[in-house]
Parts: structure tokens; sequence; C-alpha cells
């Protein structure tokens, strides 16, 4: 099953994709509000969706023509969604990353990111009932970084770089007894700056306070084990970079529940009422075959089991200066 949101009116909408991109508009006013409606009554988010089928057909294709789609899901208040990610979790995925790092070593030592990898290929998934080892976290904001399809990723004026990351996100809304209730998973552009990460690893955490997307759909269910996918930039209306990437269990050093204990096994994750958007991460980058991106490159993203690319335009924003603080 997969729901998109968009905008009819001046009003949210909400829609449930059965044939391809026809669909059927849902009664919920949000997507938000549907999910919590099935947690409050203890129902799969599949018979609430059914319950709230409104027979107004909706023809997904037609809303992305018409630059209507939103994204997939929000919170009313975009300080109680929390978007944060994973890294090294996929084959492969280390090498990119090992290749960035090694150039600050004199030896032939592992670097921090080959040895985080090792840890994930040893114990990143674990016999179901048990904990595995802890993957890398990291932290991008809150719900107002997010950008849907077809909307700019914006690049602010100190960074260095603004390149992709193909991958898949988990949505989770947390119950009204902290119990967390993944919705599904959504195709995603987890954006970063690869330049200021490589000048110095302790400089990751800024590297990722940066703008992520969100593909038009929520694919609810299992994900597949195997994710197979293409990663490609525009420029001037051509391809300048394609490449495919891999993700799924089957592609990963971790398993999705594994990074799902290792998030909300603090506290500070389980407050009833907020959404998270979780990035599984990629072995996929542009930034290390020594592509760099410019300003109005379009970055597009495509996996099976999505029905609809995220497309997403490049933005540069202006240099801003010091920002000074003023003493109360």
């Amino acid at each position: 099953m997969r729901l998109i949101q968009y905008r009819q009116g001046d009003r949210p909408a909400v829609a449930v994709l059965e044939d391809g991109a026809m669909g059927e508009r849902l009664a919920a006013a949000s997507l938000y509000d549907l999910a919590w409606d099935a947690i409050s009554r203890g129902v799969l988010l599949t018979e609430a969706v059914l319950a709230s089928r409104t027979g107004e057909p909706v023809d997904a294709r037609e809303l992305v023509r018409e630059g209507l789609l939103a994204l997939p899901v929000t919170h009313a208040d975009p300080a109680h969604c929390l978007v944060t990610g994973t890294g090294l979790t996929h084959l492969g995925s280390a090498a990119g990353r090992d290749a960035m790092h090694r150039k600050a070593l004199e030896d032939e030592a592992a670097t921090d990111s080959m040895k985080m990898f090792r840890m994930g290929l040893e114990g990143g998934k674990p016999a179901a009932g048990s904990v595995g080892v802890q993957p890398e976290w990291f932290y991008k904001g809150d719900g107002s970084t997010l950008r849907a399809s077809g909307e700019a990723l914006a690049s602010p004026g100190f960074a260095q770089d603004g390149g992709e990351e193909p991958e898949i996100a988990g949505v989770y809304l947390v119950g009204p007894d902290g119990t967390p209730f993944r919705l599904g998973f959504c195709l995603a552009n987890e954006f970063s700056d690869h330049v200021t990460e490589k000048g110095n690893y302790l400089w990751l955490a800024h590297s990722k306070l940066r703008n992520a997307a969100l593909g038009p759909e929520l694919f609810v269910g299992e994900l597949p084990d195997h994710v197979e996918g293409v990663s490609r930039i525009r420029r001037g209306g051509q391809t300048v970079f394609e490449k495919p990437f891999l993700s799924g269990e089957a592609n990963m050093s971790h398993s999705i529940a594994n990074l799902e204990h290792h998030h909300f096994k603090y506290d500070l994750f389980r407050r009833p009422g907020d959404l998270h958007i979780h990035f599984f991460g990629t072995a996929t980058l542009s930034f290390s075959d020594g592509f760099a991106a410019k300003e109005g490159d379009v970055f597009e993203i495509e996996a099976a089991p999505f029905l609809l690319p995220l497309t997403n335009a490049l933005r540069l924003e202006a240099e801003r200066g010091l920002q000074m603080v003023r003493a109360l």
C-alpha cells in the first residue's frame, strides 16, 4: 500500500494509491491524523485507510504535473518531528568513507569508519530478540529541514559542498504510551556536505545539518530485502551523473530492527506524539566518484517498490556572515 499527501485548494489531503498512479482520496485530514487514529483504536494503518475511503479518484501523476504533491507525512509542529540517520550500514558503504578519511592517517591502521563498518558486519544483524552492535548515528534537524519532491535543497552559504545521498528512510509515530510505531518507508535524499566531512571526521555532525528530501510515497508494509534503484544528476536537461544504488536488508550490514532499537532505546525519542524520520544510509555518492554538483543541478532518485521518483534541484544560499549573539 502506498499513501501520499497533496494540496487540495488551501487544505492538505491524503490518498491511497492502488492501481499504479491512480488512487482514491481518504477522508482523513492528514496522514498523521490517520496514523494517530489507528494507534488510538488499536488497528493497523491499512485498516484505518480502508475505513477512510471516499470513492473520489486521484491521479498522482497529474498531481506531479501540477506541483501539488507534498511531503508524505508532516507534524503540525515541526519541532516535534525529529530527523536523524545512521551511516556505514550498507555493504560497500565503508569504501568511500574510508578513502575520505585515510589521508589524515600516517600509517596503515584502520580508520574509525572501517572499524565501525566491520563492527556492523560482525554484530549488526543479531538473532531475533537480541541486541546487536550500535551503528553510527547522527542528527539532521527537525521537520522544518524536510523538503518534498519538486522543492529545492538549499545549501547554506558557509557550506563547502552539497551532495546527494540516495537511500530509504523509516517513518515513525510515537504512541500515547511511548511505543514507537513504524508507519512505513520513503524514498529519500539525505543531502550532506561531504567536503566539510572530509576535512575532519569530527565535522560529520556539522556536515549533516542540511535539508533532506522525502519521496512522495509512504510505502506501508515490510520493505523488500532487496531494493535496487538509480541515482542521477541532471544539468541543463542532460544527465551528467548516473549510478545504481542498493538498499534493503540483503544489502545492509545492520538489520532495520537493530537500527530501530538503537534509536528508540533513548527515552528522549519515545515522547508521545512525536514523529521521527530516520535515514538508513547508503553506499552510493557522486562525491565518492569525484563529482561536484553545481547550483541548478537536479538530483533524481528512483527505486522499486516506489512508483514516483524523488526530484530536487540544488540551490545555493548567500553567505550571511558572522552570527552575533547579544547579551541580555
